[in-house]
């Protein structure tokens, strides 16, 4: 009786542990990292690297290439590449895999993703005293390889990772928004592109091509559909708008400004234009450049990083080539109230590293990180799309030079109107901003993208969108996104990190109940055990 006691107990301090590791993930209480006096080259490493790729085959090649490189350079190191296709299910992972204790060692990640990683103690380490050693640091006398200083880092690419005062993350590439016009339906409606676009030529240009004839057909296209305007990023949309405002949207210490009167205002002259069918969202009717590219949309907004899909010789498309239509592209710079003044949003992955019980580890994820930044890795990946270099180094490279140079040579590398997409972003570098950084800042931005969303959909679902709306959009914003809790810590003292993602709680309470059984079924053999022997 005694035996089956202690069995019993057993088993219910596993099952104890392990519904505690469901039910609150955190930190597994790591030292703070201490930079080893040196790299110790005697010994083997093995670092994991996660990456997105776009499902760009060739990004995916200049990755691989990277770790080859590296490895070469550092036989004692092996890169074991990890590829997503989508940032979230990159944090979804990095969140799971902190509760479990099993991140990876080097992250592409969102710096807004990497501030909720750091509510963890210790898990995301500060590259502040890495980046300034002088064997290992940044263009360090130890590297073996011509890795760039902290000078030749682009200081407003830099700021981006900088959280809490502290330098977390480094830039990979850099992005911006951009405009991709139809300039012949642009003409056609008896308008002239301006210099600089402003928002009130923009709403007015998609006003006038709603005009349709007697059979219902857009004039502008001799079509049946649509879509003047189409946004894909719409937090980046309310976001830029606020801040072209002057309006707040949220402090640097996380206090949150996003739901004031200009942003009700903003939301109103976006549901009368979408009452006109002048306006629509990405998640709403699908990819701007499918219906760019169609003649079904005159002013497309995304990244200059999706310059490679946009117009009508674009390299990469995604509809039937029989759909396509000739027109001339034109590569704008995002809309504006203050053409004098342009602000656009710099966006683009940054990397960071995690913290590991072994110091070596991490000095050794560090070297790979700072071989992200050569030259050689920098201009391949930022020819695959319009990206820029993070680093004056790559950017005053005679080879990157010389590729600028040469926009329409062809409808591949040369791609026109993806050189002048990052053309755009390197000669607005100094017009580029960056949204607070901090614990829950990626959930504001969710909020600020979904107010547009909801206020969409609701004016094409034919609702009244008044104040009664908008007081109903903010609550439900704030609960959803739970921005009335942002910072709050638990009981334990440890940072709540959120819900565990789904599959992880699969996991795990597949493993409790895989215990349970194994546990039912020893008890049972000692039952029968038991019997046998009265």
């Amino acid at each position: 009786m005694k035996k089956m006691k202690s069995i019993i107990l057993c088993l219910l301090a596993t099952l104890l542990c392990l519904l505690t590791l469901v039910a609150c993930h955190g930190s597994r209480g790591l030292d703070a990292f201490a930079m080893p006096e040196s790299f110790d080259t005697s010994r083997q490493y093995e670092i994991s690297f996660w990456a997105k790729n776009d499902t760009n085959q060739t990004q995916v090649a200049i990755y691989k290439k990277a770790v080859a490189d590296f490895e070469a350079l550092y036989p004692n190191i092996k890169v074991n590449l990890q590829l997503y296709t989508d940032y979230g299910r990159i944090y979804n992972d990095v969140i799971t895999n902190i509760g479990t204790g099993t991140t990876p060692n080097v992250c592409i990640s969102y710096p807004d993703h990497i501030a909720t990683y750091l509510t963890g103690a210790n898990i995301v380490v500060p590259l502040d005293d890495l980046m300034a050693h002088e064997a290992y640091g940044l263009g360090g006398s130890k590297v073996k390889f011509d890795s760039p200083s902290k000078e030749e880092m682009i200081p407003k690419f830099l700021q981006e990772g900088v959280i809490d005062g502290q330098q977390y993350a480094l830039p990979f590439m850099r992005s911006t928004e951009i405009c991709y016009v139809n300039k012949t339906y642009v003409e056609k409606l008896g308008f002239t592109l301006p210099k600089t676009l402003t928002w009130d030529f923009i709403w007015q240009v998609s006003d006038a091509a709603t005009a349709k004839d007697e059979n219902g057909n857009y004039l502008v296209n001799g079509q049946n559909v649509l879509i003047p305007f189409l946004y894909k990023s719409t937090d980046n949309m309310m976001i830029q708008m606020l801040k072209q405002k002057g309006a707040g949207y949220s402090t640097d210490e996380g206090e949150i400004l996003l739901f004031n009167e200009t942003a009700q205002q903003l939301l109103y002259d976006i549901a009368d234009h979408t009452q006109l069918g002048s306006f629509a969202t990405f998640k709403i009717v699908g990819y701007p450049a499918n219906f760019l590219n169609a003649g079904q949309c005159i002013f497309a907004i995304d990244s200059s990083a999706g310059a490679t899909w946009m117009g009508s010789d674009a390299p990469l498309v995604d509809i039937p080539e029989e759909n396509m239509v000739e027109f001339e592209t034109a590569v704008m710079t995002l809309p504006q109230f203050d053409p004098d003044h342009p602000q656009m949003i710099s966006q683009g992955p940054s990397v960071c590293i995690f913290n590991k019980q072994d110091p070596q580890e991490v000095l050794a994820s560090w070297l790979f990180t700072q071989f992200l930044l050569t030259n050689e890795v920098q201009i391949a990946y930022s020819q695959t799309e319009g990206y820029v270099p993070v680093t004056s180094k790559a950017q005053k490279s005679e080879e990157y030079i010389d590729y600028l140079s040469r926009e329409g040579e062809d409808n591949e590398l040369y791609y026109d109107v993806k050189l002048k997409a990052t053309k755009l972003l390197l000669e607005n570098t100094d017009n580029t901003f960056v949204t607070p950084v901090f614990n829950g800042s990626a959930s504001l931005r969710n909020a600020a993208g979904q107010m547009i969303e909801e206020t969409t959909k609701a004016v094409r679902r034919k609702q009244t969108v008044d104040k009664l709306f908008f007081d109903r959009l903010y609550t439900n914003m704030i609960s959803l996104y739970r921005l009335d809790r942002l910072g709050e810590q638990t009981n334990t003292g440890k940072a709540d990190l959120g819900e565990l993602p789904s599959t992880a709680v699969f996991l795990l309470s597949a493993l409790v109940i895989a215990w349970i059984l194994v546990g039912s079924y020893a008890v049972w053999q000692w039952v029968k055990k038991k019997k046998q022997e009265k």
